[in-house]
């Protein structure tokens, strides 16, 4: 028998099989089984006060979630990386374009006074989502090809900064600054993962901090709201309110929380509280221990996801390794600002706890990123399982493998040179469900 976490002895005579990592499985199954209670939850009362139905902001969730778990299958068993890297160009314009068309009326939704949904009649779609996986895709992609320019040369990650920068600067027009930190922050990340000096890379992202600093200063109301997380109780009915709500929240929950379902804060006093303030709701529900319950798993996400990404590019899969190192820091990252937000430690930026808070496309396409992820591990596990083979049968190793001319490891780079795998790791092997053989 084969199955999804490991593979049969049938196989193994053949050849080798990747699996899908147990950790990644456990982890977003803990955190998606959280979302559905803590949605449930946080929204009935606002639902019911809309007078659209009780559980209307839970049935949409799992709508998404379903949508986003389907596709999320399909890409962690059929698409191989190799083809998400041959799209990586066409997908990256095409998430321009969408970043483009929220700009134009009748197409574009102006929402809070930020325009960052595109109108498709029966709900929205928030195009900076999908531009959280292309550009990660598409730096993943440049790394491969161009890893060598990329340790040698001050010139060799201007393009995928330029890439991500040109991002930037439409989700700061929009605005969306928590976004284009986002995205910036996971770009620079990945480049010094992939060999980039720190030093070049800020140099070079240097011209985007004016412009963020004027499109952040430009207005009252953006400054008030960059600065009220500083002292919040000081308008507390006014600019500080949301905040002051949300730490209200966290203060009544203590060590085990007024018990799920209890929460008084979000009967109308916090807002937002089924979205980005959910975390809030959560402290309140289930206290201190339920908070930490939260961080573990993303911790173990996050820390997994890493972890397969640095075995990625030592065995030969720089490709899957990137990939699982991107979207690793953008969940976590992603994660780690929404839990600073909520604890009254970082301006509100309108970002969701990934795979939590109630959501359209945040959900949907957060699913995607984690089914890409999970591909990502399953090819580091099929590179391992062949490389293990190759040692048992006493195959010897090809000569290291290099990305660009000279072969040698920047001073700079966190991660090793590899060495190319047998050629049994690069025969395509499909995730194998159920049955094999007689």
């Amino acid at each position: 028998m084969a199955n999804w976490f490991g593979p049969s002895q049938a196989v193994r005579k053949l050849g080798p099989e990747g699996r899908f990592d147990p950790w990644l499985l456990l982890a977003i199954t803990g955190l998606v089984a959280f979302g559905i209670v803590m949605v449930a939850s946080s929204s009935i009362a606002v639902a019911d006060g809309q007078h659209i139905g009780e559980f209307h902001y839970l049935k949409r969730h799992l709508v998404f979630l379903a949508a986003g778990g389907i596709v999320a299958v399909w890409v962690a068993l059929k698409l191989e990386l190799d083809t998400l890297e041959r799209w990586s160009g066409p997908l990256m314009l095409i998430t321009f374009l969408l970043l483009l068309l929220v700009f134009i009326p009748h197409i574009g939704m102006r929402i809070n006074g930020a325009r960052r949904w595109i109108n498709l009649g029966i709900s929205g779609f928030q195009p900076v989502e999908l531009a959280k996986l292309t550009v990660v895709l598409y730096v993943a992609s440049y790394l491969v090809r161009h890893r060598d320019a990329v340790e040698t040369r001050f010139l060799g990650a201007v393009k995928p900064v330029g890439v991500a920068g040109f991002t930037a600067l439409l989700l700061l027009v929009q605005p969306d600054f928590g976004s284009a930190a986002l995205i910036g922050v996971v770009t620079i990340g990945m480049l010094w993962l992939g060999g980039a000096r720190m030093r070049n890379l800020v140099i070079m992202g240097l011209p985007l901090v004016p412009l963020g600093a004027w499109l952040a200063l430009s207005t009252d109301y953006r400054v008030k709201r960059l600065t009220s997380f500083l002292d919040p109780w000081k308008d507390p009915f006014d600019n500080g309110f949301q905040l002051t709500q949300a730490l209200i929240a966290v203060g009544r929950g203590k060590w085990f929380g007024v018990g799920l379902g209890g929460s008084v804060q979000k009967l109308f006093y916090l807002p937002e509280a089924h979205t980005d303030f959910i975390l809030a709701v959560i402290a309140e529900e289930l206290g201190f221990f339920g908070v930490l319950f939260v961080l573990a798993l993303f911790a173990l996400l996050v820390g997994r996801g890493l972890q397969l990404g640095l075995r990625g590019v030592e065995v030969g899969q720089q490709r899957a390794g990137y990939v699982a190192f991107g979207i690793s820091l953008m969940i976590g990252l992603q994660a780690l600002v929404s839990v600073g937000v909520n604890l009254g430690v970082l301006p509100t930026k309108g970002l969701t706890l990934p795979l939590i808070s109630s959501g359209g496309s945040s959900i949907l396409m957060t699913c995607v990123m984690l089914g890409v992820l999970v591909r990502a591990g399953y090819e580091i596990h099929l590179a391992e399982d062949a490389r293990r083979m190759a040692t048992r049968r006493g195959t010897p190793d090809a000569p290291a493998a290099t990305i660009g001319d000279s072969g040698r490891p920047a001073p700079s780079s966190p991660l090793p040179k590899t060495r190319e795998l047998p050629l049994a790791a690069r025969v395509r092997i499909e995730p194998v469900i159920g049955q094999v053989g007689p």
